[in-house]
C-alpha cells in the first residue's frame, strides 16, 4: 500500500476579497482566505477520506505560516512543502470580485515572481515517486513559468515511470498563457495522463478538436490511451443560479457516464467548483475504480462547493453522500437534515 492516495503539485495562493458585494476599486476591507486549485483538489479528496499530501513552495514568513497552518486544517500533509528564504520570498495574491447579474464577477492576479516559481526537483526527496497511488497538477501549473513548466512535465515523467496513475486538469487561462504555448505543452503530456479533465470549450478552441462532447473526449482518450477523460457541463442561468453535470468517458467500456444535472444551485462562491469536481472525482476512481460513482461524487461535490464561500470545500463523505442520495431520490426529501 503508498504511504498517500494522491499528491498534488501546485501553487497556493493568497486570496484577497472585497467584503460582500463590493467593488475591488470601491471596498476599503479585503477578506484573507487560501486557495489554489491544486490544494482545493487535495483538500476535497482528503474531506471524503483520502490520504493526500501537496507539492509547492512558500515563503518563509508569517504569509507562508498562515497557508502551511490552513493545508494542515485541511487534513493535507505538508511534508512536501518547501520554504523560499530570500529576501524577496512572496506569495502569489488573486483579489476577487462577486458578481450580481449582469455584473460578472472578476479576478485580479498579482503572482509574478511568487516563491512556487522558484520551485525545483532537487529540492525534493527522490523517494518521493514511490509514495503515492495518483499524482495530480493542472495547466495552470504548467503555465506559470517555462522553469515550473519543465519542473511539472518532468515530475510527471518521473510519477509515471514508477508506476503512478496520473490525473490531470487542463484548466486552460487565456490570462496565463496563449492557446498556441498550451496545446504544443498539453500535447507532450498527454501520454503520460491516465485520469484527464478538460472542457468542451477547451477541446474546441484550445485543442482545435471538432464533434459532439463524446466524439472528441473518445478522439482524446484513443489517441493518448487515456483510461477516463472527464468533462462538466454547467450552465449559468445568472451569478447565483447555474445548473451542473458533467460526463465521464471511460476507455475500458466504450462508453460515457452521464446523469440528470443537478439544477438551480445557490451560487455563494464559484470558486473552486472545478476542483471539488475534481477531488470527487478521483475519490471515485481511486476508491472503487467505477467511473459511474466517480461521476456521482464529483458532481455532489461540485454542486455543494458553489454554496460554499472561499475556494476551499468543506463537505465530508456523509455530506455528499447525502446529496447524492437527494439527487436520486424519486419521494419525498425533508428540508432540513436533523
Amino acid at each position: 500500500m503508498k504511504e498517500y492516495d494522491l499528491i498534488t503539485l501546485g501553487e497556493v495562493m493568497l486570496r484577497l476579497s472585497p467584503l460582500g458585494y463590493e467593488r475591488i476599486s470601491g471596498g476599503e476591507t479585503f477578506e484573507k482566505r487560501a486557495g489554489g486549485s491544486e490544494l482545493n483538489v487535495a483538500a476535497g479528496a482528503a474531506l471524503l477520506g483520502l490520504r493526500t499530501g501537496m507539492i509547492s513552495r512558500l515563503p518563509a514568513n508569517d504569509i507562508g505560516k498562515f497557508i502551511k497552518n490552513r493545508i494542515r486544517f485541511e487534513g493535507v500533509s505538508d511534508d512536501y512543502l518547501l520554504y523560499d528564504e530570500a529576501e524577496s520570498a512572496r506569495l502569489g495574491i488573486y483579489y476577487y470580485e462577486m458578481g450580481a447579474a449582469p455584473r460578472k464577477p472578476s479576478i485580479i492576479y498579482d503572482r509574478q515572481n511568487s516563491s512556487f516559481s522558484g520551485i525545483s526537483l532537487a529540492d525534493l526527496p527522490e523517494d518521493i515517486y514511490e509514495k503515492t497511488a495518483c499524482f495530480h497538477t493542472s495547466g495552470i501549473t504548467l503555465a506559470l513559468s517555462e522553469k515550473v513548466r519543465e519542473t511539472a512535465v518532468e515530475m510527471i515523467r518521473r510519477f509515471q515511470a514508477a508506476g503512478t496513475k496520473i490525473s490531470f486538469d487542463v484548466n486552460y487561462r487565456a490570462n496565463l498563457w496563449s492557446e498556441e504555448k498550451a496545446r504544443e505543452t498539453i500535447e507532450r503530456i498527454l501520454p503520460f495522463i491516465d485520469i484527464l479533465f478538460i472542457s468542451e470549450e477547451t477541446c474546441r478552441r484550445m485543442m482545435g478538436m471538432s464533434g459532439t462532447l463524446k466524439e472528441m473526449m473518445k478522439k482524446l482518450s484513443d489517441d493518448y490511451s487515456i483510461e477516463r477523460v472527464c468533462s462538466t457541463m454547467r450552465t449559468v442561468k445568472s451569478p447565483k443560479k447555474h445548473d451542473f453535470t458533467s460526463l465521464i468517458y471511460d476507455a475500458a467500456t466504450d462508453g460515457c457516464c452521464e446523469e440528470n444535472p443537478y439544477t438551480d444551485i445557490d451560487v455563494i462562491d464559484r470558486i473552486g467548483s472545478g476542483d471539488a469536481y475534481v477531488a470527487g472525482v478521483l475519490y471515485g476512481l481511486l476508491h472503487f475504480d467505477d467511473p459511474m460513482r466517480a461521476l456521482q461524487y464529483g458532481n455532489a461535490a461540485s454542486s455543494v462547493k458553489n454554496t460554499i464561500p472561499g475556494d476551499l470545500p468543506s463537505s465530508d463523505l456523509a455530506e455528499i453522500e447525502g446529496i447524492i442520495r437527494n439527487h436520486n431520490a424519486t419521494g419525498y426529501v425533508s428540508e432540513l437534515n436533523r
